[in-house]
């Protein structure tokens, strides 16, 4: 989960990714770079068909090109030093997929990369201590040190993490259906990864799933509430082959929907639909999941399914880019993209005759009185949306990409950026480039992976086409009451 400073729950890492970095390393992560940020690419101009097409690659190329090919951790961000984030090894699974079907890699170097993966999970080390484990009770820990695969720091065991980790090795398990000995071998040990993840065991307060837990504090005590990406940890929990939660549990979570301070059944910006602030929350489930034309009795009393909805989120945050109630520079019909991301850094200064709070790295995102919004735009956000809405995505990365392409455009795609963020008073990751504003000097695995995987969705179904075979996917979905579509 990525939520913002202000909501997320005081279990989690208080401190931000970056700041985590800087607290462990004791020197400003600037001081740290091993090279320049942000290099200016020769930009071409490109269709917005050719754009998509571009945008592929270079998200690929992050996930190929930084994971350790012996151990498959992938870095949480590059070029800073960093962990290894577990969530963004799922979806680097999923990305060699892609590279396949794209024919950036060959099948047999994708099935290398992804049993290496594989293997190295299930071989980690699992236990109660606080130390020299990768985990517990079948669960991973949010963060791993990339040198020895175990646990970062006083990281947490991760649900919702561990749900993007197995999500990414079901796809591989899936799509890799050969006679190969090699992807026989991955079946195999992906059946025995999933079937030893104890989500019964997370259920500290029935029916619901608690976040996270430490060897030095137990279960956290928020559970998973409100509209929000949990939907993919309660469908694998409710399709698991050996630990399966009730389906009470469904029920439970999707009754929270509307009692959730953040999410809830709104009407704003022309739009009917389930809140979520932040436009992961929306994109995060469907990357692995189909959900067109099939509902549970939640969105069936709403007349729409979760595709609809996230539809639906899409063009409210267009609506509130256009109607810009925080006044923030650029903002507009093809400038949008509110999400988690990194911004500019922590501090209170002047802007257009107001005293602003910017933030480092934080769950953005837009809605009533929630609203959480510093000036800072993730294209990616955008852009993870194409499957949704491509008729609006489309023209708003091409804007992006015409407009400020030269700054914020570099060796694996879109940078975030700020244009109400230009003092140069305040130390800050990335650079303040003049006439624009902030730019974001890092990559980070959990923003280009979904804007990956949406893309290969948006362009051949790359991979819901495998994951509607899946009967963990099928088993979570059914029991979870959803009915239709291609579940028949």
């Amino acid at each position: 989960m990525h939520l913002d400073e202000k909501h997320r729950p005081p279990h989690r890492i208080v401190l931000g990714r970056r700041r985590l970095l800087e607290a462990i390393l004791a020197v400003p992560l600037a001081a740290c770079r091993t090279r320049t940020p942000a290099t200016p690419l020769d930009l071409p101009p490109l269709s917005p068909d050719a754009l998509i097409a571009d945008l592929e690659r270079r998200a690929f190329d992050f996930f190929w090109e930084t994971t350790d090919a012996g151990t498959g951790l992938t870095l949480d961000r590059w070029p800073t030093p960093s962990f290894c984030s577990i969530a963004a090894v799922g979806f680097a699974l999923t990305a060699y997929v892609a590279g396949v079907e794209r024919r950036f890699i060959t099948r047999e170097q994708a099935r290398a990369r992804v049993l290496a993966t594989i293997r190295f999970f299930h071989d980690a080390p699992q236990g109660a201590a606080a130390t020299a484990v990768s985990g517990y009770r079948g669960f991973y820990y949010h963060f791993l040190d990339v040198k020895t695969g175990t646990r970062f720091h006083a990281c947490e065991l991760s649900t919702i993490d561990t749900a993007l980790l197995l999500a990414g090795m079901l796809h591989c398990q899936a799509w890799f259906d050969g006679a190969d000995a090699n992807e026989a071998l991955i079946r195999s040990l992906v059946d025995e990864i999933h079937a030893r993840v104890d989500w019964t065991w997370f259920q500290a307060r029935p029916p619901l799933v608690a976040m996270s837990w430490t060897p030095e504090d137990g279960f956290s005590t928020y559970d998973w509430k409100g509209y929000n990406e949990a939907s993919l940890l309660y469908l694998l929990a409710l399709g698991s082959p050996m630990h399966p939660v009730g389906a009470d549990a469904w029920a439970g979570w999707t009754s929270t929907y509307e009692t959730s301070p953040v999410s809830g059944w709104v009407t704003e910006y022309g739009q009917t639909y389930l809140r979520f602030p932040p436009l992961f929350g929306h994109q995060f489930t469907q990357c692995w999941v189909d959900m067109r034309g099939i509902a549970d009795a939640y969105m069936k009393g709403k007349g729409i399914d979760y595709f609809e909805n996230s539809r639906r989120a899409t063009y409210a945050q267009q609506g509130y880019a256009i109607a810009n109630p925080e006044g923030w520079a650029g903002y507009g019909r093809d400038i949008w993209g509110i999400t988690a991301c990194d911004g500019p850094g922590d501090a209170s200064r002047a802007w257009n005759g107001k005293l602003r709070r910017f933030h480092g790295y934080a769950g953005r995102g837009e809605g009533g009185a929630h609203t959480y919004d510093d000036g800072t735009i993730a294209p990616y956000g955008a852009g993870a949306s194409i499957a949704f809405a491509p008729e609006i995505v489309l023209p708003a990365l091409a804007a992006m990409y015409e407009r400020y392409g030269r700054a914020i455009y570099g060796r694996y795609g879109f940078y975030a950026f700020n244009q109400s963020f230009s003092f140069t008073d305040v130390r800050t990751e990335g650079r303040v480039v003049p006439g624009l504003g902030w730019v974001d000097g890092d990559y980070l695995g959990i923003e280009l992976g979904p804007l990956l995987a949406m893309i290969a969705n948006y362009r051949g179904e790359i991979v819901w086409k495998s994951m509607r075979q899946h009967p963990v996917i099928r088993r979570g979905l059914e029991r979870a009451g959803f009915v239709g579509g291609w579940l028949g």
